[in-house]
């Protein structure tokens, strides 16, 4: 695999960083354990209780699952009935045994989504490689949806989103869902053994970043047509959509950089061809991240999106975006070993250490304004332990395999 010599000061190889990595996933983990309900998992708020809502929705579900049997692969002990409460649920109350597929949430509503549906993949997947009961029948049934609603071969990318019943599909492309297509694809190569889904995952990143991202100097094109027609003013009048915001997000530009990266070592440790453009559109959108988000409004931090002048649009610190920027910078100083990448990397987690983790009342603080207090605009509460997590987690494996695959190899 190409990878380069780390600079011998690297923190990538400092037993002292090495370890608080872990201590902070081991921090990270007992907050989440609290999203448990009687139908999956659900959010949490900002002391890490249970909303007066609170109803199991698949995205908690399927991320939470997936984390869970991170913490079982590395003999973390308490996790494997998390493990197995989170497949008992995509398997119950949260799947459409009539039309196939899963429904956004307990109440059994909403439409069909490849955004949710490459997570019950990637869940499946992580639950699968730690061996837990009902994993295989799970990530059976994940691949067979994906592949007959989702996955267009002609198209060489996912479709978005179907009506409950499959009789209806959104005229839109979106990049969002097709990117954890590609993090999805990466873990079902491991778990199958099948490379095909690297082929798949290839052809994503060639459409969505050498092609369209790259000619837009390394910003990423977020929504298309159904034809694959650019439509940059989609949400103009919605600009902060949690997941469909106007502009470009930068925080998706170091998250495809660091699956390109993975994509690359993947085909080779396949014995598969791997294109040079997937270093170079990483370095391309790293770049462009940190000289267009960082510091954007004279202000410390990452702002959340950009309008197509690289002018800051939301200037809410998002802390996935954070978690991102530094597992890409870690990627790229593994990739490359120059010492850049590794200035960042102590810069993102610097930035993380003083304004996200939250010590008080555990967990990272989701959402921070312009000013970098803690706010919650955008995402309020702290449901998410999927970035966070994984954050603290890639610094330490290398490129290839994928998480759950690597920890079940250790």
């Amino acid at each position: 695999m190409t990878t380069s010599p780390l600079p011998a000061d690297s923190w990538l190889v400092e037993p002292a960083h090495l370890a608080w990595l872990n201590a902070e996933g081991l921090r990270l983990l007992p907050f989440a354990r609290a999203s448990r309900v009687e139908d999956g998992f659900a959010a949490l708020d900002g002391k890490g209780q249970l909303t007066a809502d609170a109803i199991a929705e698949l995205i908690h579900t399927t991320r939470m699952t997936h984390c869970f049997a991170l913490a079982h692969l590395q003999g973390i002990a308490g996790y494997d009935a998390l493990v197995d409460h989170g497949i008992a649920a995509l398997q119950g109350k949260l799947r459409d045994e009539v039309a196939g597929g899963w429904f956004v949430d307990a109440s059994r509503s909403g439409d069909k989504t490849a955004y949710l549906h490459a997570f019950v993949a990637l869940a499946a997947s992580s639950a699968q490689a730690a061996g837990r009961p009902g994993a295989e029948a799970l990530l059976a049934e994940a691949i067979r949806i994906l592949e007959t609603h989702f996955w267009s071969e002609e198209e060489g990318a996912l479709r978005e989103s179907f009506s409950r019943d499959w009789s209806q599909e959104e005229p839109y492309r979106g990049a969002n869902s097709n990117m954890h297509g590609v993090e999805a694809f990466l873990a079902l190569a491991d778990v199958t053994g099948d490379s095909l889904w690297l082929q798949r995952a290839l052809r994503i990143g060639e459409r969505l970043i050498h092609q369209h991202a790259a000619a837009r100097g390394h910003a990423v094109v977020e929504h298309f047509d159904r034809h694959w027609q650019a439509l940059p003013e989609y949400n103009a009048d919605n600009r902060a959509d949690p997941f469909r915001p106007y502009g470009s997000t930068p925080g998706h530009s170091f998250e495809w950089a660091r699956l390109l990266l993975h994509l690359e070592a993947a085909l080779q440790n396949a014995g598969l061809a791997a294109p040079g453009w997937l270093v170079d559109d990483a370095r391309g959108l790293f770049a462009s991240a940190c000289r267009d988000a960082w510091h954007a409004d004279g202000a410390p931090g990452l702002v959340y999106t950009l309008d197509w002048q690289a002018q800051p649009v939301v200037r809410a610190r998002l802390h996935w975006v954070q978690a991102e920027a530094s597992a890409a910078a870690a990627a790229l100083l593994r990739r490359t070993g120059e010492t850049e990448y590794e200035q960042w990397y102590r810069c993102f987690w610097e930035f993380t250490g003083r304004h996200f983790i939250d010590l008080h009342h555990g967990s990272w603080h989701h959402e921070l304004d312009p000013s970098n207090r803690p706010a919650a605009s955008i995402w309020p509460g702290k449901p998410d332990l999927y970035h966070a997590y994984q954050a603290v987690l890639l610094p330490r494996l290398a490129l290839a395999p994928s998480l759950a695959t690597a920890f079940s190899r250790m």
